[in-house]
């Protein structure tokens, strides 16, 4: 089956934006649902559905992932991630699968565009929403997690949210992100800034 491009940014461009959201969430306290760990990024949305880009080298990274509720099932006759995907799709894809069983996200970067196999049936992608993606739905994201109260756990209308111009400066870091832009987001007496800049420092090892 013939591939098919997808309009994605490249990994390195959305490092900045995933290691942000990655350190909000661990100094906030949700850093389990968003790291990386060695070559692999990871996002989960809380809800069980998930995504891990997988750095391969040489400019390729294949990225994975399921949405419980909007991707296909695996016995699915109509629909195979893999039907005609390159080789060097293969391992990341194996990893996956033992890992989380369910996947129907495939998404393939050569060093120059993102492809996935051509099929009339949605894997799923969208629903998942990586705020990564864009800067505006990183903004958003982050704004929004900070206004969730640290006693409750429930998100508080009042609670003043950060200015785009510090959250643009966490993303601008590019993953080398220090303590004081942390806290410049979501408050210096606000969860654990220090703990959310070496969070966020992990994506640099990719």
């Amino acid at each position: 089956m013939a591939l098919v491009t997808v309009d994605l940014a490249a990994p390195q461009s959305m490092r900045g934006r995933w290691a942000a959201w990655a350190a909000v969430g661990r100094a906030t306290g949700g850093g389990k649902r968003c790291y990386a760990k060695g070559p692999v990024w990871h996002y989960d949305d809380g809800g069980g559905n998930w995504i891990d880009l997988h750095h391969l080298g040489d400019g390729r990274a294949v990225l994975t992932g399921n949405d419980h509720a909007c991707s296909p099932d695996p016995d699915d006759e109509d629909f195979d991630p893999m039907d005609g995907a390159p080789w060097w799709w293969e391992d990341p894809v194996r990893e996956a699968v033992r890992a989380n069983e369910n996947v129907a996200v495939v998404h393939g970067f050569d060093g120059t565009v993102w492809q996935r196999v051509a099929s009339d049936v949605d894997d799923g992608f969208s629903a998942i929403g990586l705020p990564a993606l864009t800067l505006a739905r990183t903004r958003e994201r982050i704004a929004d997690a900070c206004r969730y109260d640290p006693a409750t756990g429930l998100f508080d209308p009042t609670r003043p949210a950060p200015s785009d111009e510090t959250i643009d400066a966490l993303i601008a870091a590019d993953a080398d992100v220090t303590e004081e832009l942390v806290a410049a987001v979501v408050g210096a007496k606000a969860g654990d800034p220090a703990a959310g800049a070496a969070h966020a420092r992990a994506f640099l090892t990719a």
